[in-house]
C-alpha cells in the first residue's frame, strides 16, 4: 500500500494563484484525494481486524474527515477553475479557497488538513504494523526526511513563549532519520525502524498542527474579548445617559442596574481565563439588553400614547361633523364633544408634564378611546311600555 504524500501549495493567502500552479496543484490534489481514500479504506479494514479496535477508532475518525474537509474544498476549487476558463477574480478566489480555514473542527487550512491527514495515515500504518516492500524504503525515508523539515518549519513558525519541547522533538527525530538513512546507505536492514520513526514524527507534526491551531483560536478568542469589552464600554455609558434621561423625563421609571465592565479587570492572557472571561462578558452584554430595552421602552411610551390620543382625537372630530345618526337624542352629540375634549385635555396635561405619569396618562388615554367607542352605538330601544298617569 503506497502512502500518498500531500503536494506542496502554491502561493499563499491574499495573493491570486498563477494559471499554472493552480492546474499543476489541483491535478496532484486530486491524485492525492483519490489515493488518501483508497489507503483510509484499507487502514479501516486492517483497524476493524485489529484485536483492539477502539485503540484506533479517534485517529480514523479525525482522518475520514479531514479527507471529507479537503474532499469537500477540493469540489469548490474545482468549480472555480471552470476547466481553465478562471480570470483574475476566480484566481484570487481560489487563493483565498486554498489558504483559508477549511470546514473541521481545527482552525487549518487546506495545506495543513492534507498535512496533518498524511501525519495520521503514517501513524495508523505504523500502528497497524502495515508494512511495506524493501524497494520502498528509500521512498519512505525521503518522506521522513520531508516529514523533519515539515517539524522545522512549524517549530519556527511557535511563538518565543513557547517552551522548546517542539524544537528538542524535531531535533531528536531528525537524529534518528539520518542515522537510519546511514545504517540503509550500509546496506543494513531498517524495516524494523521506519515504522515506529514514522508514528513518532507523525505524531509530533500532528501535535504541533493542533498547538498552533489552538493558539490561533484562543488569539481570535482574546482578540473578540478585547473587542466585546470595548464595545460594552461604550455601550454601557450610553446606557447610563438613557437611564438617566428615562429618570428624568418619567416618574417611576424602571429600575435597572446599568452593569460596568470595567469591574471585570482587563482581558486575561491565559486561554482558560480568557473562556471564562467570554462567559462573564456575555452576561453583561444580556444584563444590558434588558435594561436597554426597558428605559427606551419607558421613553418612547409617552409618544406612543401622544399618537394614539390624536388619532382617537381625529376619529372625534370625523364622528362630530357627520350627520346625527337614528336614534341619538338631539343635543346629545355636542355633550359627548364636551366631554371628549375634557378627557383630551386632561390627558395632554398629563402628557406635557416633565416628569410624565405614564400610569396616569395610560388610563386617560385609555378612558377616551372606552368614551369614543360609546358615542358610536345609539342608546338601547325604548320598550314602549307607558307610565299610569300617562294611560289616564
Amino acid at each position: 500500500m503506497a502512502n500518498a504524500s500531500a503536494p506542496v501549495a502554491p502561493g499563499r493567502l491574499g495573493t491570486p494563484l498563477v494559471g499554472v500552479e493552480a492546474l499543476r496543484y489541483l491535478e496532484a490534489l486530486g491524485a492525492w484525494r483519490d489515493q488518501r481514500k483508497g489507503e483510509l479504506d484499507l487502514l479501516d479494514e486492517a483497524a476493524l481486524q485489529a484485536p483492539d479496535q477502539s485503540a484506533f477508532t479517534g485517529d480514523l475518525t479525525l482522518s475520514m474527515a479531514l479527507w471529507k474537509s479537503v474532499s469537500d474544498r477540493y469540489d469548490l476549487l474545482t468549480a472555480t477553475w471552470d476547466s481553465g476558463r478562471a480570470g483574475p477574480t476566480e484566481l484570487e478566489r481560489l487563493s483565498t479557497l486554498v489558504w483559508s480555514r477549511v470546514d473541521t473542527s481545527l482552525a487549518v487550512s487546506l495545506p495543513e488538513a492534507c498535512r496533518l491527514s498524511d501525519a495520521l495515515a503514517t501513524s495508523l500504518r505504523a500502528r497497524l504494523g502495515i508494512d511495506t516492500s524493501q524497494a520502498d524504503v528509500t521512498t519512505r525515508v525521503r518522506q521522513l526526511r520531508a516529514a523533519v523539515e515539515r517539524l522545522r518549519d512549524l517549530v519556527d513558525r511557535e511563538p518565543s513563549t513557547v517552551d522548546t519541547t517542539g524544537s528538542a522533538t524535531q531535533a531528536r527525530l531528525a537524529a534518528r532519520v539520518d542515522d537510519l538513512s546511514a545504517r540503509f546507505q550500509r546496506g543494513a536492514d531498517v524495516g524494523g525502524l521506519l515504522g515506529p520513526l514514522e508514528n513518532d514524527a507523525a505524531r509530533a507534526e500532528r501535535d504541533l498542527i493542533v498547538a498552533a491551531s489552538r493558539r490561533a483560536a484562543d488569539s481570535r478568542d482574546a482578540a473578540r474579548a478585547q473587542a466585546l469589552r470595548t464595545e460594552l464600554e461604550a455601550q454601557g455609558a450610553a446606557l447610563r445617559d438613557l437611564a438617566a434621561q428615562c429618570v428624568k423625563e418619567v416618574a417611576s421609571p424602571p429600575r435597572f442596574a446599568v452593569p460596568d465592565v470595567s469591574t471585570l479587570g482587563p482581558v486575561p492572557t491565559d486561554p482558560v481565563a480568557v473562556d471564562a472571561y467570554l462567559v462573564r462578558l456575555d452576561k453583561v452584554r444580556r444584563a444590558m439588553t434588558v435594561a436597554q430595552d426597558a428605559y427606551a421602552a419607558a421613553l418612547s411610551e409617552r409618544a406612543e400614547l401622544r399618537g394614539r390620543l390624536g388619532a382617537y382625537a381625529a376619529k372625534a372630530a370625523a364622528l362630530a361633523a357627520a350627520p346625527p345618526r337614528a336614534g341619538f337624542v338631539a343635543g346629545s352629540g355636542a355633550a359627548r364633544a364636551g366631554d371628549l375634549e375634557e378627557l383630551e385635555t386632561r390627558a395632554m396635561a398629563v402628557l406635557d408634564r416633565t416628569p410624565v405619569d405614564l400610569a396616569r396618562a395610560r388610563a386617560l388615554v385609555a378612558a377616551y378611546q372606552a368614551y369614543l367607542a360609546s358615542t358610536q352605538s345609539p342608546p338601547p330601544p325604548s320598550t314602549g311600555r307607558t307610565s299610569p298617569g300617562a294611560a289616564s
